[in-house]
Parts: structure tokens; C-alpha cells; sequence
């Protein structure tokens, strides 16, 4: 089992920052990956950001080069960094971890919710 607990979300105007965190109850180096997905009102869950137990990270392309994925092993954190904000990366946003072992374990924290308006 991982409990996973997002922080950080608000309101931001366009353009603006925001950092998310997600601490997990267990070590990262039990963990294959975490990543960060986000849902909008009427949208599927998309995903946003993940990194890899070997720090490897892939984005949507919707926030390349806005977003950034990080960890703190020594903490159990996985960090989103939001920058250049827009209305349409309104939406909560949820942490994800990925266990693989025989099979492969979903664990989600509750949601943080993230709104960009003027």
C-alpha cells in the first residue's frame, strides 16, 4: 500500500506559479514511478508529468516546457513545478504512484485542485 497526499494547489492568475507536492508513505525506492495527471470539469483524467525510479520523465505536450517534475528521495516527495500558468491547466490535479511487482499496483492521492483565472 502507498497513501500518497497532495499540497500546494490554489488560485493563480494567468501566467503565474504554482508548486505542487505529494508526499508518499513509503520509500521511493519501492516505488517504479510517480506522476501527476490532472481532470478538468466534462474531461478524462489526462496525464500530466511522470518520473521514472531511474529519473527518467515524460510530459504532455500541453506543458512542455511550463512544467516540472522532481523528487526528493529523502523526503518521499514528488514535486510538480507550474510556471506560465494558463486558464486551461485549471483542473485537480492528482498524484499517481505505479508498484510493479507481479502485477502492477495504481495508487492515487485525493486531488489537489488548481484554478487559473484573472
Amino acid at each position: 500500500q502507498v497513501q500518497l497526499v497532495e499540497s500546494g494547489g490554489g488560485l493563480v492568475q494567468p501566467g503565474g506559479s504554482l508548486r505542487l507536492s505529494c508526499a508518499a508513505s513509503r520509500s521511493f525506492f519501492s516505488i517504479n514511478a510517480m506522476g501527476w495527471y490532472r481532470q478538468a470539469p466534462g474531461k478524462q483524467r489526462e496525464l500530466v508529468a511522470r518520473i521514472t525510479s531511474g529519473s527518467s520523465t515524460n510530459y504532455a505536450d500541453s506543458v512542455k516546457g511550463r512544467f516540472t517534475i522532481s523528487t526528493d528521495n529523502a523526503k518521499n516527495t514528488v514535486y510538480l513545478q507550474m510556471n506560465s500558468l494558463k486558464p486551461e491547466d485549471t483542473a485537480v490535479y492528482y498524484c499517481n504512484a505505479i508498484v510493479v511487482r507481479v502485477t502492477t499496483y495504481d495508487y492515487w492521492g485525493q486531488g489537489t485542485q488548481v484554478t487559473v483565472s484573472s
